[in-house]
């Protein structure tokens, strides 16, 4: 019997698999790209992580760039335009803005932004012309239930210091602009409507999300009072905590990155009793922000147990070499150092626990960034606190805006989470 391959390839189930598969690669490339200094393979156990199960396949939306942040100084690292992916809300929401910040490690030194400036973190040449809205982004309700009729912007990374730098090397032709970026192109969503808004969210991952921490009371004062303005940090409450081999790696990172690029937006209720280069540090900064604040983290951070805590160049033997990569392959010995910094990770919250405007939400996954993948902000098997059953991260994070109700959601430790969409990967460390 022949088989028609025209009408296969036209089916819908067929392109519904297309999807699914180019979707999942452009996920994974997405994710590793964002790790410093790692040459490896994300891989997830699940058929359809991070993608929609429609046959259209998630919205697609073009990049914008902005034209006037020249005459700013409002450049990426190589002076070209920074820019930003927004599509425009409807119905009960036309009049409430979505601002997520991207997310993308790091560059703190000449050498490692150089070679940035030559990528999509650090150049508007290298970046997408369109990328997939998912998540928090989505625009199905079946999705995305609270915000999925907003106007909703993903503003692309490029300076290499979380939005907050400004400063420049003109020897190696780097622009140390982020801050510039910032209130380039909030000025620039300002004036496409945004100045009319009845309710705004400013969210971000990784490192957009520690970006998120830092701008969060500036976002606030861009709106009138009676403006209902919080902000969602997801993946970005990264640690000043000591590594596997008794130093603070994390923290010779974050300096070189501060003094490298002269992030000046940190607040002086702390640079005034602690070095500036620890004041980037959420558990130093969140204290000061006055606007109501969501965390949202996983207790075992991948990117913070891979690059700060567990990198290979603080493991010369290579002891921690599977248990980073994998977590099914940590000895005893090594998720009690986990257990650690979970606990750490604890008591940095603890002031939040206090005041019923912020929120929190911390599972025991190995994980980094929840909010912009479909399947962990919003699906059948999203991540659950406790294995509650009917509440997932959307759900949490909507009652949190919407005054629902008073969201304080801390799981218990390491393995008793079944619902984790943890993360392994393949391949070696450079």
């Amino acid at each position: 019997m022949s088989m028609d391959v025209s009408k296969v390839k036209t089916s819908p189930v067929f392109i519904r698999l297309i999807w699914t598969y180019g979707m999942v690669c452009l996920v994974l490339c997405k994710w590793v790209d964002g790790f410093k200094d790692l040459n490896a393979t994300a891989y997830y156990n699940v058929n359809s992580y991070g993608v929609s199960a429609t046959e259209t396949g998630p919205l697609m939306v073009g990049l914008t760039l902005i034209k006037e942040a020249a005459a700013k100084g409002a450049v990426c690292l190589d002076g070209t335009l920074p820019g930003y992916h927004i599509h425009r809300g409807h119905g009960s929401g036309a009049d409430s803005w979505l601002i997520t910040l991207e997310g993308g490690g790091w560059c703190n030194s000449i050498r490692s932004c150089v070679y940035r400036k030559k990528t999509r973190r650090g150049s508007s040449k290298y970046m997408e012309k369109q990328i997939p809205f998912t998540g928090i982004l989505s625009n199905k309700a079946e999705e995305n239930p609270d915000f999925f009729n907003w106007n909703r912007v993903k503003v692309r990374y490029c300076d290499g210091a979380s939005f907050s730098g400004d400063s420049q090397n003109e020897a190696a032709q780097l622009y140390f602009r982020g801050e510039r970026i910032w209130s380039a192109a909030m000025e620039d969503l300002i004036l496409k409507g945004m100045r009319y808004a009845n309710q705004a969210l400013l969210a971000g991952c990784s490192a957009g999300g520690l970006a998120t921490i830092l701008h969060c009371d500036e976002f606030r004062r861009l709106f009138p009072r009676i403006t209902r303005v919080k902000c969602l940090s997801d993946g970005g409450l990264f640690l000043d905590a000591i590594d596997i081999s008794g130093g603070r790696i994390g923290r010779n990172m974050f300096g070189g990155v501060v003094s490298l690029q002269r992030v000046k937006n940190l607040p002086q209720s702390c640079t005034k009793r602690l070095n500036p280069i620890l004041c980037i540090f959420p558990q130093h900064l969140i204290a000061s922000v006055k606007t109501p604040l969501f965390l949202l983290n996983a207790a075992y951070d991948t990117w913070q147990i891979q690059v700060s805590l567990a990198p290979p160049s603080v493991d010369p033997h290579g002891n921690w070499h599977e248990c980073r990569n994998n977590y099914a392959r940590c000895t005893a010995s090594q998720i009690g150092f986990l257990q650690g910094f979970r606990n750490q990770m604890l008591n940095a919250v603890e002031g939040l626990l206090k005041h019923k405007k912020n929120g929190i939400f911390i599972n025991s996954c190995f994980a980094h960034c929840q909010t912009e993948r479909q399947d962990t902000w919003f699906a059948p098997n999203s991540p659950r606190i406790r294995n509650k059953a009917c509440t997932r991260i959307a759900e949490y994070v909507g009652s949190w805006y919407f005054n629902r109700s008073n969201i304080k959601a801390i799981d218990c430790a390491y393995p008793c989470d079944n619902t984790c969409h943890n993360l392994v990967f393949r391949g070696r460390w450079s």
